[in-house]
């Protein structure tokens, strides 16, 4: 995944008004944004830490529990406001957080069931489960299976913007037939694509140049939301190749 064409200043200006900023925003209840903050994180949170619940031995309906519980305990504590750059990367908080939260649970010997907490997350329980009987069953671990359902997030989210930005843009259906060469299928080839769309193989080789420049300029801002510094964007990328490739 290369870097994205933008000038290190227009790159700098962009991450100063997302980076870390959506946590920030949601860890204070009462501000501008905070609801719409506080739901791209659940979004892109909730099943990473759901399967690293699950992971960890709970059943489907205790790690849903558990997971809405998390998340209200967040909230309720204000543990997002204390958030800074102090602590690096958000997921690295969360999962920290995380396992505290779970030892605690245990500690008391219970769990908060949906609905008696005071702040609700919606949770698609059976999407939830469905999801994680696909997860490797062998060789990975509470922790890995976090990161990998990370990794696997970010990019969903800056492929569905992809897609967003589009079917806005009119270009729906060259989105459609090029999607895979963008995610890295190569089942089809350009000619093909280039037959069925009544266009040069020249010219669908230009829209996926630029549906790429596009796709990687997206992970980048996605990533941007979850580390402390601009300069820590390439290796948290490295480090998403490293963990989907494992």
């Amino acid at each position: 995944m290369g870097v994205d064409t933008e000038s290190d200043g227009t790159r700098a200006r962009l991450f100063a008004t997302t980076h870390w900023s959506v946590v920030l925003t949601a860890g204070h209840l009462d501000s501008a944004g905070a609801a719409e903050a506080l739901e791209q994180i659940c979004h892109t949170y909730w099943y990473p830490l759901y399967a690293y619940v699950r992971r960890e031995g709970y059943s489907h309906e205790d790690a849903l529990d558990l997971t809405q519980a998390f998340f209200a305990r967040l909230l309720e504590k204000h543990y997002l406001s204390q958030v800074g750059q102090q602590n690096g990367k958000f997921r690295s908080f969360l999962l920290a957080a995380l396992r505290h939260f779970l030892s605690d649970q245990r500690g008391r010997a219970r769990t908060v069931k949906r609905g008696g907490a005071a702040v609700h997350i919606s949770l698609d329980a059976q999407e939830a489960e469905e999801r994680y009987r696909l997860e490797p069953v062998d060789w990975m671990d509470a922790e890995r299976i976090l990161e990998r359902r990370w990794a696997m997030t970010l990019l969903e989210r800056a492929l569905s913007r992809l897609r967003d930005e589009s079917v806005t843009a009119g270009r729906a259906d060259a989105f459609e037939r090029l999607k895979g060469y963008v995610a890295g299928d190569r089942s089809v080839s350009c000619g093909q694509v280039a037959a069925q769309m009544g266009l040069t193989e020249s010219a669908v080789k230009a829209m996926l140049h630029r549906l790429r420049q596009r796709y990687r300029a997206l992970v980048r801002e996605e990533i941007a939301q979850t580390v402390a510094d601009p300069g820590e964007i390439d290796a948290e990328i490295r480090h998403l190749i490293a963990v989907i490739c494992d």
